[in-house]
């Protein structure tokens, strides 16, 4: 298919899916799901799961094989852009504990459910069909380790922003427990795919790569913003341009060295000063994310086939790697906090944030996929225990406050204060 025929088929695309999850996301939303969980079910809804069991032709003439690609690409910039902005709202507290306690909670989220979800695949290899040919079940249980450790950074970050939780306590540890968590989540997910291959190139590569990206967002990126921010010899169009420059730059670096592109964008924000001028371009900004991200679920809807669920080994197997997911991810946080002295309060809404995985397991995936690590019912599995655990986040967070009401669970707030990822 030439660009030429791409391009009616993209715009048409677009329109079905901006429709689709519009009206998803408001009927969830009457049950109290916040609006990206809309966005993920219509993804999956516009895959072979639904549109392309009832209609296969509509859903093959919507989104034929050429235009997946496109929607990938265009999807990965909504993704950067959701990033970008995340990392400049992101704020803690100073209080006395906090980075501590963070470190805690994310050491204990990423161990805890890498190690149950290893022994889970060692434990049924050869009673399910999980792996592709000639991939050692070794690989496949690291795998899904880590994608059961991550957590969905962004989708974290918006719904907190979206209940307005983002200058609480619980909001500031579950940011940064969940920042740390996933850069960790996806160092091990180099240390899998260079397995996989059999070659250590990629590990050290997104290790050597991380350094030498702080360095320069420290040292570099962050003078640099500050100084196109504050002078007077440019207008803010020309901060806009030359913000998305740089903003595509470290997603460009990031995604080269195997961090992915969401950790640039992330730490570029970090690095922007906090002064009108950046306001206005980060809000210049906003509005051209929730047009592009909703691109990135429906490429990942269509790699989802929940009809290999009529297998009955497949979904036992689906039911245990949900429990797995939440006892490793929920519960482990929880304790974490728990020992850190947190309130109880802070420490199941802090476990119940952590707890959502969709977005970056869904990255994780799309990348164990191509990679042929994972086959269709690994990854349908998978995405359903990403869907499963996002979908819980705000029932549990409604729960939670009804029994610890924020007066109660969150301290008192101390002075705000940047912290570098």
């Amino acid at each position: 298919m030439t660009p030429v025929e791409l391009a009616p088929r993209f715009f048409l695309a677009v329109v079905v899916i901006l429709l689709v999850c519009r009206g998803v996301s408001w009927v969830l939303g009457r049950v109290g799901q916040p609006p990206v969980v809309g966005e993920m079910v219509a993804g999956v809804l516009l895959g072979p799961s639904l549109l392309g069991l009832l209609l296969p032709g509509a859903q093959q003439a919507l989104f034929p094989d050429d235009l997946r690609p496109v929607l990938f690409v265009v999807g990965q910039i909504g993704l950067v852009l959701l990033m970008f902005h995340a990392g400049y709202a992101f704020s803690t507290h100073g209080a006395a504990g906090l980075t501590r306690t963070a470190a805690a909670v994310s050491l204990a989220g990423v161990t805890a459910p890498l190690v149950l979800g290893a022994a889970l695949v060692l434990a049924v290899d050869g009673l399910v069909p999980l792996r592709p040919d000639g991939v050692p079940v070794g690989v496949v249980a690291a795998f899904v380790g880590v994608a059961l450790a991550i957590t969905a950074f962004p989708m974290l970050a918006r719904i907190i922003t979206e209940r307005g939780q983002a200058g609480t306590r619980h909001g500031s540890i579950a940011l940064a427990s969940g920042a740390v968590d996933d850069v960790v989540a996806w160092v091990l997910l180099a240390v899998v795919l260079a397995a996989a291959t059999g070659s250590a190139g990629p590990a050290l590569l997104t290790v050597g790569g991380a350094l030498v990206f702080v360095a320069l967002v420290w040292f570099v990126a962050r003078p640099g913003m500050l100084r196109l921010m504050t002078t007077t010899r440019v207008d803010d169009h020309a901060r806009l341009l030359g913000t998305v420059a740089v903003l595509f730059a470290a997603a460009w670096f990031t995604d080269e060295i195997g961090l992915y592109a969401v950790f640039g964008a992330f730490a570029l924000g970090l690095a922007v000063p906090r002064v009108p001028a950046a306001d206005r371009v980060v809000g210049a900004l906003t509005p051209v994310t929730g047009v592009l991200v909703p691109l990135f679920f429906t490429y990942s809807g269509l790699n989802t086939q929940f009809g290999l669920f009529t297998e009955p080994a497949v979904l036992l197997f689906a039911v245990a790697c949900v429990l797995v997911a939440i006892a490793g991810k929920f519960g482990a946080c929880w304790f974490a906090a728990r020992r850190r002295g947190e309130p109880q309060g802070v420490a199941l809404r802090v476990a119940s944030l952590m707890n959502a995985r969709g977005l970056m397991q869904l990255i994780a995936l799309n990348i164990g996929l191509e990679a042929g690590i994972v086959g269709p019912a690994l990854f349908t599995v998978l995405v359903l225990v990403a869907l499963v655990t996002t979908i819980m986040t705000s029932p549990l967070l409604t729960w939670v406050e009804r029994r610890h009401p924020p007066a109660e669970a969150e301290p008192a707030p101390a002075e705000p204060a940047r912290i570098a990822l």
